[in-house]
């Protein structure tokens, strides 16, 4: 049950800045416990997913957005899908990635993703998808999104996220806390101060959302002083949309040939879903069927 998880959207000071905070607990547990994954890999896709949900919130509609994290590192790249629905989906290149802990005790989560580029692709639903890119700034994730709203949007943007895991690899609590500045502020330099002050002695996010409050609470409790005007609260959960009919579909784009030589082999075969990790079978005669398909589709 993802009952625990969501994110609420509001307004800061005289409608000068939005804010988006979001708690992710159950969505990255239930990412981590089906890839199985390392401390360090949960922590990685733990913020891609929870940044992943804020920038579906920002969409309309149908439309859908990915994240893509192309770094050179041992994670090799984190692959990440959200809709407008407050549904997420992920994974990583190498969920069993093992790193040192940093001088500081946390998670090496830069070293994990290296250098390399963040992709942001909105499908709006029409002819191309919209895509905006970035060089990762620390592969920390959240400065990677600072820099990325600031440079690839222009809307100056404060990102905390964080992941808190335990050894078992396990979530114990995550979220993020996400404000941008609108036009009127961008002047205002006393609430701009404000802003920055209240930003600069929040706690670790990731410790921050272990705590027994709501995520309204949370965000009262570090923009106190500041007017607040909460606009709306949103239900989100980690949802794998794959089907065997979907893979089905993906078999019938390999060809008649390929799926001839799949025949001829005898075997059954296993597809393995890349987002959730769920297992596919395909039966000889399952494979002849889809063969015949395509070949009464081409008649």
């Amino acid at each position: 049950m993802q009952g625990n998880d969501y994110l609420v959207r509001a307004m800061l000071g005289d409608n000068q800045a939005r804010l988006f905070a979001l708690r992710t607990t159950d969505v990255v547990r239930e990412a981590a416990t089906n890839h199985q994954m390392t401390p360090v890999a949960a922590a990685a896709l733990g913020r891609a997913l929870t940044m992943g949900l804020v920038l579906g919130a920002m969409l309309k509609g149908e439309e859908t957005i990915s994240i893509q994290i192309k770094g050179d590192g041992p994670l090799m790249g984190i692959v990440v899908s959200a809709n407008s629905r407050g549904e997420v989906k992920g994974y990583v290149g190498n969920p069993r990635v093992e790193l040192p802990a940093r001088e500081d005790g946390k998670l090496d989560v830069g070293a994990a993703v290296g250098k390399g580029n963040l992709y942001v692709i909105r499908d709006l639903g029409l002819k191309e998808a919209y895509q905006g890119t970035v060089p990762l700034q620390t592969g920390e994730i959240g400065e990677d999104f600072a820099y990325y709203f600031t440079n690839s949007e222009q809307v100056p943007s404060a990102v905390g996220l964080g992941v808190l895991v335990g050894t078992d690899g396990l979530p114990l609590a995550s979220g993020g806390i996400i404000v941008q500045l609108l036009p009127d502020a961008i002047n205002d330099e006393q609430f701009i101060s404000a802003l920055e002050e209240r930003l600069s002695k929040m706690a670790a996010v990731s410790s921050v959302f272990a705590q027994e409050q709501s995520v309204e609470q949370i965000v009262e409790s570090i923009f106190s002083g500041i007017p607040i005007r909460f606009i709306d609260k949103q239900a989100v959960k980690f949802l794998c949309d794959c089907s065997w009919e979907r893979f089905e579909e993906a078999l019938v784009t390999l060809g008649a040939e390929e799926l001839q030589e799949l025949v001829d082999g005898g075997e059954t075969i296993e597809t393995i879903c890349h987002f959730c990790s769920k297992r596919y079978q395909f039966t000889v005669d399952q494979l002849k069927s889809v063969l015949q398909g395509l070949v009464n589709s081409r008649e």
